[in-house]
């Protein structure tokens, strides 16, 4: 459960970009990654609490997604959606080179410790209730962001981008913020990610989990705020499930599925059903 929440606050982190922005990202992995790392550095070598610990992985997430959308956002569409790949494997690569990242052994060792001095994390129940918290916070958080003046703004650039441009709005650094707000929020499910399992791997770094995350994101339904929470539960169920029964036919499945869900539902589950809902209300003539 705490693995699904995890990856759900990742999921609706890369909806905040391309859901609301519109801004397609294939490195998004970096900042979940990253910020697993980052809390095992703090709490393991520094020996902070888990709360700085996780405060310290959202802060180092945040500025790489700063640092990369600043140096991404010059280019539109798959221009900047190669950038973005390509400063994530740079750090990819660059962690793999690191030994005390473990290289292909992965970090191991990181200490879940007590909250607030108080909490020991080392139970399980305690570390889910944490998990539970950051969860529904994360998404409260979202949906404030999409409602104010300023996700308003967001959903305007990627509707018409040009208007937007005419309207005064500077949109280059809207964007910028949006993609730091983003990659904070992806930190926060890869610093908790690492947290539970005591453990971060380069696998969290790499361009394939920055793909899941976009299956995740359109098997729900951009641009919803329960569309990449339904996407996230449906794709790690379907892996946990699966794994030990299928074998390397686990990525063919998950492939038909996606692709099945791509012709039958345009909007994501979520999406659809959100339309039918709103179909349903309105009067027949």
């Amino acid at each position: 459960i705490v693995k699904l929440l995890c990856f759900a606050i990742f999921a609706s982190a890369f909806n905040l970009m391309l859901g609301y922005t519109g801004l397609l990202s294939f490195g998004h992995a970096m900042f979940f990654g990253s910020a697993g790392y980052a809390l095992g550095v703090t709490t393991k070598f520094l020996n902070w609490p888990p709360e700085l610990g996780i405060l310290a992985g959202i802060a180092v997430a945040a500025l790489i997604g700063f640092v990369a959308g600043a140096v991404a956002i010059r280019r539109q569409g798959i221009y900047f959606a190669m950038i973005t790949l390509a400063i994530s494997q740079l750090i990819y690569f660059v962690a793999m080179q690191m030994e005390w990242t473990g290289r292909d052994d992965g970090f191991h060792g990181i200490p879940r410790g007590r909250l607030f001095g108080l909490i020991d994390l080392e139970s399980d129940l305690a570390l889910y209730g944490l998990v539970a918290v950051c969860f529904v916070l994360a998404l409260l958080a979202i949906h404030r962001i999409v409602t104010s003046p300023f996700g308003l703004a967001l959903t305007a650039i990627r509707e018409n981008e040009p208007r937007a441009v005419s309207l005064g709005y500077d949109v280059e650094r809207y964007k910028v913020l949006a993609m730091t707000l983003s990659a904070a929020l992806a930190g926060l499910a890869g610093a908790l990610k690492a947290l539970a399992l005591s453990y971060e791997s380069l696998n969290d770094l790499h361009w394939a989990l920055s793909g899941e995350v976009v299956m995740m994101c359109i098997l729900g339904g951009l641009g919803t705020l329960g569309g990449p929470v339904a996407g996230a539960f449906f794709v790690i169920l379907l892996q946990n499930f699966l794994a030990d029964k299928v074998g390397e036919w686990l990525s063919v499945i998950i492939g038909v599925v996606f692709l099945s869900c791509i012709l039958a539902f345009r909007k994501g589950l979520v999406g659809e059903i959100a339309a039918w809902m709103e179909r349903s209300r309105k009067p027949s003539p």
